[in-house]
């Protein structure tokens, strides 16, 4: 393959996906979860049609023939773009009811699109941009909007050359808001999901299987069995049976006295099971409560119709039970049952979590909680009867907090961000007010900062050739804008600010955890605003790398040898003490600078991690000789936003806390090698004395070479060529071509990932 040939992905991943989906939609016991199955596998069979046809080409960022790169895509796990469009919807209701019947176009849409191009809907438009009435869901609906803008501010020319670029989309997609107030968290709360998604989850909530058979005997099937236990016992002779320590039976027998209003009896009960039965799941067979109701179904007035080989089952159901919980009307059976009826009477989760689901409907679909005091309190008799008192579970109103509007740091406490890319889905709230707090008029400032929200919510592409995603000035409506904002030392303080302030957090709450894409992207965003030139590289799946890197990588790894020179870290993984100063001459490849000599010296790296395995593998340990390198961000972040003095007060804490997790969560070697990295980076800000103290607490026989390896490290020793040192220690990484140390052997994983 020459060096500019295009590499595209390959159909066997859709293919396995295709599969698994149709397995789940035909065997999962779930509807719900059927449901979702049967809407992947369109989804998969949308992709897999389209690299058959060349229709999609998977890989490139403009993977849908004829489509703008700016056209956000429907995407399958993986980055798959199946062809689809988000914003290509059929009219709702209102706005079918603004078409004229004579409007020009050749569908419902473009005839729309073009009536908000005339004098009557731009009035429309204009009005909704000036009392912020209108939501922007997907980034193309707010398209529209900067051309009212545009027009009102007499920018023609721009509006002109923005429509024309929309033009040959309008018959396809929606480039209009949707009119009702938009309730986005303003200033410094975000929120996980809005009101609605929370009252839907919460309204799916059922009673698992075994707990619903369990209520189901303690309601339904545990009285009428008490009462049937008292037919028969009145019809025996003489004492009860009873069992003998043998296991005999010894006592009257059954079917030999009819008591008057026996059959009355008999007759009610079984009327009360056979309804029972066609609504509940009948006992087992053999039990003693299916023995005796059949045998009840077969006699009469007399036992004629009973054998005595039956009457002896009788007799030894009824010293079973008796046995086990006492005889009808005693006190054991009446203690016992009293207990379970409190058992049965509690409500269950699946209750409580449709009153809680009914306590949201208080508020707006689409807002957040302002707080979960308004929701929170034991159930009344107006909500459940039944369940009145009952106080309403922490776990789920750790759901409903879902929804709660907080500080970002509210929510971590709280465990509602529990992981970096949940911080990631929220950040670009705080984000989007601080980009748009460069635009000096108001309702456009409004209008990008809810673009910005929506665009953050595209779900990334797969990308080869060095490609990159689609980045947020590239729409072409907010391209046209870009005159109008100015660098503001206001908004770049506060982004910087912002940015500080999440990396802190994000470092103090997940330790252990490299920062996902999704939050170097929005860290990205942030270092943009505050004018802050920052080499952040985001991880690539091995199954995608390209075999080089582009020159921001030899940039964070210049940045990371000057930042972590003479440190435990750079001693550890044996960094280079700098980098030469880059030749004049520069490589280049499917049109991008890239840096071949960081790339050698990650494969030449490499070879310590074996050179057997597979393709996925090999370039597995290239790739985390990259981020070896670069420290995956944190030596750029620490530098770049002046937090060294910081990291040296909370770096013991870290660093214990990073390797407590990787000692729990060894199943996974990869993981908890990177967690041994961050672990590592935390404690190269200590001093000696306590990094020794740290790793007298590690101790773990899987982990205890690698222990070795790090304390005698920290006593000046280092490693040979083959990740050893002289006293038995071993380097810890996470991939290996061919077994690694710590397991027999270690899967290849195929991950694909559009990072």
């Amino acid at each position: 393959m020459s060096e500019e040939a295009r590499a595209t992905a390959s159909a066997g991943y859709a293919m396995v996906r295709l599969e698994q989906a149709l397995e789940r939609a035909l065997i999962s016991d779930d509807l719900a979860v059927r449901r979702r199955a049967a809407v992947r596998v369109d989804a998969w069979r949308n992709v897999l049609d389209g690299m058959a046809s060349g229709r999609l080409t998977v890989g490139s960022r403009t993977p849908v023939a004829d489509t703008p790169a700016w056209v956000t895509l429907e995407v399958a796990h993986g980055g798959f773009a199946t062809g689809r469009y988000v914003a290509e919807a059929p009219l709702r209701e209102d706005e079918l009811a603004r078409v004229p019947e004579d409007a020009p176009g050749e569908t419902d849409r473009e005839r729309l699109n073009l009536w908000f191009l005339g004098d009557e809907g731009l009035a429309e438009l204009s009005q909704a941009l000036h009392t912020n009435n209108y939501r922007i869901d997907v980034p193309e609906e707010s398209a529209l909007l900067v051309v009212a803008w545009l027009l009102e501010h007499k920018q023609y020319a721009a509006a002109l050359d923005l429509t024309s670029e929309l033009r040959p989309l309008m018959h396809r997609l929606r480039f209009t808001p949707t009119f009702s107030r938009s309730s986005t968290p303003s200033g410094a709360v975000v929120r996980l999901q809005p009101v609605a998604e929370v009252r839907s989850t919460l309204r799916q909530a059922t009673v698992r299987p075994r707990i619903a058979a369990m209520l189901e005997t303690l309601r339904i099937w545990n009285p009428l069995y008490d009462r049937l236990v008292a037919l028969w016992c009145d019809t025996v002779d003489d004492e009860l049976p009873e069992l003998t320590a043998d296991g005999a039976v010894v006592g009257g027998w059954p079917c030999r006295v009819w008591p008057d209003d026996w059959m009355e009896r008999r007759s009610q009960w079984l009327d009360e099971f056979r309804a029972a039965a066609e609504v509940h799941r009948q006992q087992p067979p053999k039990s003693n409560f299916a023995r005796l109701q059949a045998a009840l179904e077969r006699c009469p007035s007399d036992s004629s119709a009973l054998t005595g080989r039956e009457v002896g089952w009788i007799r030894r159901a009824l010293a079973n039970t008796i046995q086990a919980h006492g005889a009808p009307g005693s006190e054991a059976r009446a203690a016992l049952r009293t207990t379970q009826n409190a058992v049965a009477a509690r409500p269950t989760y699946a209750t409580l979590a449709h009153v809680l689901s009914c306590r949201l409907d208080r508020f707006p679909d689409d807002g957040g909680l302002p707080t979960l005091d308004a929701i929170d309190g034991d159930v009344t008799a107006d909500e459940v009867p039944a369940a009145a008192g009952s106080a309403i579970p922490a776990h789920l109103l750790a759901k409903a907090a879902r929804a709660l509007e907080a500080p970002i740091g509210e929510l971590v406490d709280r465990g509602v961000i529990s992981s970096g890319e949940v911080l990631a889905q929220v950040l670009p709230q705080i984000t989007s007010q601080l980009l748009a707090a460069n635009i000096e008029d108001p309702s456009l400032a409004a209008a990008y900062a809810q673009s910005y929200a929506a665009f953050r919510r595209r779900r990334s592409l797969l990308l080869l050739n060095l490609e990159h995603q689609v980045r947020f000035d590239e729409l072409p409506w907010i391209a046209a804008v870009a005159p109008y904002r100015d660098q503001r030392v206001q908004a770049t303080r506060a982004a910087a600010q912002s940015l500080r302030e999440t990396t802190v957090l994000a470092l103090t709450a997940f330790p252990q955890m490299i920062l996902p894409n999704p939050l170097v992207r929005e860290f990205g965003a942030l270092a943009s605003q505050a004018d802050l030139k920052l080499p952040l590289v985001e991880e690539v799946a091995a199954d995608i790398f390209m075999g080089t890197f582009t020159e921001k990588w030899r940039h964070a790894a210049s940045v990371a040898s000057r930042v972590m020179f003479g440190t435990l870290y750079a001693r550890y993984y044996d960094l280079p003490a700098s980098w030469p100063a880059v030749e004049q001459r520069r490589y280049m490849r499917w049109g991008k600078a890239t840096a071949d000599d960081f790339a050698d010296v990650c494969r030449q790296r490499a070879h310590e991690a074996g050179k057997g395995g597979g393709h996925v593998a090999q370039n597995g340990t290239v790739l985390e000789q990259s981020q070896i390198l670069t420290t995956h961000n944190l030596a750029v972040l620490v530098e770049g936003l002046e937090l060294i003095d910081w990291l040296r007060e909370v770096a013991p804490e870290l660093a214990d806390r990073a390797f407590t997790w990787a000692v729990q969560r060894q199943l996974d070697i990869r993981k908890v090698a990177y967690a041994w990295r961050q672990a590592i980076f935390y404690l190269s800000f200590c001093s000696q004395a306590s990094q020794i103290e740290v790793l007298e607490r590690l101790a773990d026989p899987r982990l205890a070479p690698a222990v070795a390896g790090l304390q005698q490290v920290v006593a000046g020793e280092r490693f040979d060529a083959e990740g050893r040192t002289v006293g038995g220690g071993r380097r810890l990484l996470g991939w290996s071509a061919g077994p690694h140390w710590m397991a027999p052997t270690v899967r290849e994983d195929v991950h694909v990932s559009g990072g």
